[in-house]
């Protein structure tokens, strides 16, 4: 039986995390600013109160506990942080970087998974999904927040040689109740409209927080040599459409009236939306609506991930 510390852990993945492991007979320490009630009075499960600030009472927890795994959900869109980051908020995580992966090995734990995002790379012209060695080209505040952190995580592990670490770059998540990342890609952020284009045949990359949750749990139980060390792209297997996401909403949430649009290849606006695309303010949210992501490939490679477990969730079984 592991000990597995979670940091975030009563967030909106966090609490599915922990959820998953208490499932698989791991001990899970659940830190986060505040509580939640997901997984309160289950057995094998403890919170401690402590924010990413909380420097102290982070080196108190590694101290005074036998910890097998960290899984580090901190500071983390959807979990700790809304989908507007602010410089205020980069700073903190920052600073939280700079001791978390320092304490997690000063107290010899040797597995340890951080959670980062695909918006970290640089969307490709060609049709090739996006493997873990393209190209970064963060656009979003959070991107470059999550890829600082991964900077600061990769420059703590060179000095480990029997370490286990994962870095996930995960694409935006949701569940059957959080679909906020879904229908930000079919509206407007001018007005507030939905829309689509054409039939809604072109897609978007997700991840289903269960699929991100399986691919966790399988590192911690199952990742035993340092070769499994590094980057795995986590995400569904395809793409969702935007039809997808509007047939979603219709059957178990409710959806404004959508806005039928003449398709992009026909309206002649490809070069309109990349002059539009980059608005210096949309770079402080995490869920713009990037015009660019309708003209160009956004599709993980997972298959890398795919060898640790399989991605079995998606938009038409999620819970």
């Amino acid at each position: 039986m592991n000990t597995v510390l979670v940091t975030g852990g009563c967030g909106i993945i966090g609490q599915h995390v922990c959820s998953g492991l208490l499932k698989k007979e791991n001990i899970v320490i659940a830190v986060d600013s505040k509580a939640g009630n997901y997984n309160e009075r289950k057995a094998n499960y403890s919170f401690i109160e402590a924010g990413p600030a909380d420097k102290t009472k982070y080196a108190e927890i590694f101290e005074n506990n036998q910890i097998d795994a960290v899984v580090n959900l901190a500071c983390t869109v959807d979990n700790d942080f809304t989908n507007i980051v602010t410089e205020n908020e980069m700073q903190i995580s920052k600073t939280f970087d700079k001791f978390i992966y320092r304490f997690a090995f000063e107290a010899g734990i040797k597995k340890i998974i951080t959670i980062s995002t695909s918006q970290v790379y640089k969307l490709v012209d060609s049709r090739e999904p996006l493997r873990e060695d393209d190209e970064l080209k963060p656009i979003s505040n959070y991107a470059i927040m999550k890829l600082e952190s991964e900077n600061e995580f990769a420059k703590e592990l060179r000095t480990q040689k029997n370490a286990i670490c994962c870095i996930c770059r995960v694409a935006p998540v949701y569940t059957k109740n959080y679909y906020d990342n879904l229908v930000a890609k079919i509206t407007d952020p001018k007005d507030g409209s939905k829309f689509v284009y054409g039939t809604g045949q072109y897609g978007f990359q997700f991840c289903c927080v269960h699929n991100l949750v399986d691919f966790i749990l399988c590192f911690v139980n199952n990742a035993d040599e340092p070769k499994y060390t590094g980057i795995y792209n986590v995400s569904d297997k395809n793409l969702t459409t935007a039809s997808d996401i509007i047939a979603f909403m219709n059957k178990y949430h409710s959806l404004a009236p959508v806005v039928q649009k003449s398709s992009l290849k026909s309206s002649g606006l490809a070069n309109i939306i990349r002059k539009v695309s980059k608005n210096k303010d949309d770079k402080t949210d995490y869920r713009y609506l990037d015009w660019s992501t309708f003209l160009y490939n956004n599709m993980l490679d997972n298959n890398k991930a795919s060898k640790i477990t399989s991605f079995r969730w998606d938009i038409h079984n999620t819970k």
